[in-house]
C-alpha cells in the first residue's frame, strides 16, 4: 500500500520550470496544486524536529513553487532564509542523484544534515544516506548540476 501511495505521489510530483538560462534549479512540487513539499512547512524540520502540515491562510510564493506554513513566524524565517529552509536538490532524492536519476523525495521520509533538510524517495535510500551523509552529499553536490539541466521541465 505505502509503495503504490508513492508510486501515485510520484505521478503527481513534477519540477518546475525555470523561465529563464541560470535560473533556480528545478524544484519538485505537486503540479496539479503548485504546492513545494506537498503543503508541508519547510521550517518545521528544523524547528519542531518533524514534518508538520503547513495552512493555506499562511501562504507565500517563491521559486516558482507556493509554500505553506504553520504560522507567521516560520513563513517570516523562510522569505528571509530560503536556501536554508529549500530541501536540497530541490526535494529530489540525493542518494538516486548520486547514481545519477533524478527521483522526487517524499516529505515524510526526511532529514536534516548539516542544517539542511533532504527528502527521500523510500526509506531504504533514507538509511543508505545517514549511513554515510558526507559521501552521498559529495556526490550529489558533484553530479547535480548536470542532472538538473535533464529534469524536464
Amino acid at each position: 500500500m505505502f509503495a503504490a501511495g508513492l508510486a501515485l505521489l510520484a505521478g503527481i510530483l513534477a519540477p518546475v520550470s525555470s523561465p529563464a538560462a541560470g535560473a533556480a534549479p528545478p524544484l519538485v512540487i505537486n503540479e496539479h496544486t503548485g504546492l513545494a513539499i506537498s503543503g508541508y512547512d519547510p521550517v518545521a524540520y528544523f524547528t519542531d524536529g518533524m514534518p508538520k502540515a503547513g495552512r493555506a491562510q499562511l501562504e507565500l510564493a517563491a521559486g516558482g513553487a507556493v509554500w505553506r506554513f504553520r504560522n507567521v513566524g516560520n513563513r517570516a524565517a523562510f522569505a528571509e532564509h530560503p536556501e536554508v529552509y529549500t530541501p536540497q536538490f530541490g526535494g529530489y532524492d540525493p542518494v538516486a542523484i548520486a547514481s545519477d536519476a533524478s527521483v522526487p523525495g517524499h516529505p515524510l521520509i526526511w532529514a536534516v544534515v548539516g542544517e539542511r533538510l533532504y527528502l527521500f524517495y523510500s526509506e531504504p535510500a533514507r538509511t543508505e544516506f545517514l549511513a554515510d551523509p558526507g559521501r552521498f552529499i559529495a556526490r550529489a553536490t558533484r553530479k547535480w548540476p548536470a542532472l538538473s539541466r535533464t529534469v524536464a521541465r
